[in-house]
Parts: C-alpha cells; sequence; structure tokens
C-alpha cells in the first residue's frame, strides 16, 4: 500500500492516543512506516473486544461484591491475567494463585504475599484489597 492509502478511519477508540505503524511504500519506492488510526473493520472488532473484557470485569466485580470471590480476581481480570499469568509474575504455580482468588485463601495471605501480588499488579496493597475504582 501507498503512503497516502494508509486506513485512518477514525473510531476514536482510544482518545487519539495510539497511532498503529503500518508500513508502505513511499514516493521512492522505499518502504516506511506510517501511522495509522485503523481502519473501519478493525476498529469495530476491537471495539467489540473491549465490550467483552468490560463485561467480564463486571462479572467478576459482581462475584466479588457477593462474597464468591476475592478482590485479587477483579484486580487479574482487569489486567486480563488468568493464574500462570499472575502467578509467573509472583513466583507462585497456578494452583496456589487459584486458591488465593478465593475469599478464604485470600483472607489467610502473608502481607509479604499482598505486596507481591500487588506489584505484580502494579497498584497498592490497599487497592488490591477492594474493587472500588
Amino acid at each position: 500500500m501507498k503512503k497516502n492509502e494508509v486506513p485512518q478511519d477514525n473510531a476514536d477508540m482510544l482518545e487519539g492516543k495510539f497511532r498503529e505503524p503500518c508500513y508502505a511504500v513511499d514516493e521512492d519506492g522505499k518502504y516506511i512506516t506510517v501511522p495509522s488510526v485503523g481502519w473501519e473493520a478493525k476498529n469495530v472488532v476491537m471495539q467489540q473486544a473491549w465490550d467483552h473484557i468490560r463485561k467480564r470485569v463486571k462479572e467478576v466485580k459482581r462475584k466479588v461484591d457477593e462474597g464468591k470471590l476475592s478482590p485479587l480476581a477483579y484486580h487479574m481480570e482487569k489486567q486480563q491475567m488468568d493464574p500462570k499469568l499472575l502467578g509467573s509474575y509472583v513466583g507462585l504455580k497456578k494452583k496456589k494463585v487459584k486458591k488465593h482468588l478465593k475469599p478464604s485463601g485470600f483472607d489467610d495471605l502473608s502481607p509479604e504475599m499482598l505486596a507481591s501480588y500487588a506489584r505484580a499488579l502494579n497498584i497498592s496493597v490497599d487497592e488490591l484489597k477492594c474493587t472500588d475504582e
């Protein structure tokens, strides 16, 4: 595709903060990267994906509020992590992380383990303990 053909169908999904680099050919026939805000089909799919993620986060938050899951589950879902990935960041097996997704397992966590989870999720320990925005 030529430089002037790079799609710019702005859906304003990312509030203009992100431009995806696309390869294009310039006037001299050389490959260059051109920033693009995307194109309609891709933007629609991306919006649907983010809607799905928000729905999942909302569902996990409801389960935390009902006492079925720990706040760790909410923050893990918000960061789009699964137990295996989060466990790799904190040095635990996924089975142990799954135990901490239950309120009883989370309540027994040491201050050091809470701090480790908070670091991995890039939040404070106080934030880890709740689901407020």
